[in-house]
This record gives C-alpha cells, sequence and structure tokens, in this order.
C-alpha cells in the first residue's frame, strides 16, 4: 500500500486524512487525529503537506474556537480517488488470497478483534 500511495503522492497517514475528511468534511486536526490514530503534532505535519499541494481547504481564522474545519478540494478528491483505485486493488488482491471457504471465519475474528479493543 506504501508503494502504491507514493505513486500516486501519498503518505499513508495522508490517505487516511483523505479518506477520513471525504466521509466527514469539516472535521478539526484534533478529531483527524484522533480518527486515523496519529498525534495532534503529526497531523499538523500532514495537514501542512497536504495543504501545500492543493488537496485540502481550511479557513485561515474561524469566528469561534480555534479548531479550523478542513475539507477536501476538487484535487484532493481526483487524487484520493486514483489513492482509493490502488488500494481497493491491494484490498481485492488480499482477499482472494484467502481461501473462501476461510473467508467468513477470518472476517468473524477480525470483528472479535476489533470489538476487543473496543471494551
Amino acid at each position: 500500500m506504501d508503494k502504491a500511495l507514493r505513486e500516486q503522492g501519498l503518505t499513508v497517514p495522508q490517505y487516511a486524512c483523505l479518506e477520513v475528511l471525504a466521509a466527514r468534511p469539516g472535521m478539526s486536526n484534533a478529531d483527524l487525529a484522533r480518527a486515523t490514530f496519529v498525534t495532534r503534532q503529526s497531523m499538523n505535519v500532514v495537514m501542512r503537506g497536504l495543504q501545500d499541494a492543493g488537496l485540502i481547504d481550511r479557513p485561515g481564522t474561524v469566528d469561534v474556537g480555534r479548531a479550523r474545519p478542513t475539507t477536501l478540494t476538487p484535487e484532493g478528491r481526483r487524487r484520493l480517488q486514483g489513492a482509493q483505485e490502488s488500494v481497493y486493488a491491494i484490498e481485492a488482491r488480499m482477499v482472494r488470497a484467502v481461501p473462501e471457504r476461510r473467508l467468513a471465519a477470518l472476517l468473524a475474528d477480525f470483528d472479535r478483534i476489533a470489538e476487543a479493543l473496543d471494551g
């Protein structure tokens, strides 16, 4: 995935940030950091790179508070779509590598792991 994203001019944290923003536009730096499992300081670096590349837009100031809502630019949506095509193709290859008779059990195991992490 890292190699495929590098070919799209993105890092894994940048891709994760774009994915989250596509689903939930307007998130703040702190919200994005939590959603992508990085520190706020690391997310600042990620967002600066995305903003410099013209992939996200954040207002310079806000009327209330300090959180600046972030949205994808048209170029950000285009770049995300190209990256998704690559990432989803990798995901499909991974799934095809699991014998069909074992796939349901593997997915159930992943669900149990995720539930264990939530609790």
